[in-house]
């Protein structure tokens, strides 16, 4: 019992289904019994079993977005080995109602006035000027140039 109920593989399946399981390999009377008491015991299935857990919280409402580039997110992937024209960087901009993507070659070294005019010339130029950006709160983001822009 210890084994097929602690093995590695073992998904401690409450004792109706280990009944349900073993009951032709292993029979003794009060098999189920044994199962029940057993699994009883078991520390991890009653630490994790259904009636243990907290309920959910309440469903939260998703906003749905009504235009395409009004809410997008960035990051930057970094280090790359450097292209022939100095790019070690890419910038990625998401759109997050269509999860179209902008992927931007950049330098480490370009100041925030780079990335903004690069913004305009690749992302606002086409979508539009966006309600919201998410991004990591990285250096490149929180410079005092994107909180005038």
């Amino acid at each position: 019992m210890e084994e097929a109920h602690r093995s590695r593989y073992s998904i401690h399946s409450g004792s109706t289904r280990m009944y349900r399981d073993l009951r032709e390999v292993y029979w003794w009377n009060s098999v189920k019994k044994g199962f029940a008491e057993f699994v009883a015991k078991c520390p991890n299935c009653q630490r994790f079993k259904v009636e243990n857990q907290r309920p959910g919280g309440m469903a939260q409402n998703i906003k749905l977005l009504e235009w395409k580039w009004e809410m997008i997110n960035m990051d930057f992937i970094t280090s790359f080995p450097q292209s022939r024209k100095q790019h070690d960087s890419i910038w990625v901009i998401v759109d997050q109602m269509t999860k179209s993507a902008h992927f931007l070659l950049v330098k480490t070294t370009h100041s925030t006035e780079d990335y903004a005019k690069l913004h305009i010339q690749e992302v606002v130029s086409l979508h539009g000027v966006p309600i919201s950006i998410i991004s990591d709160r990285g250096a490149q983001f929180t410079a005092q140039f994107w909180k005038s822009f």
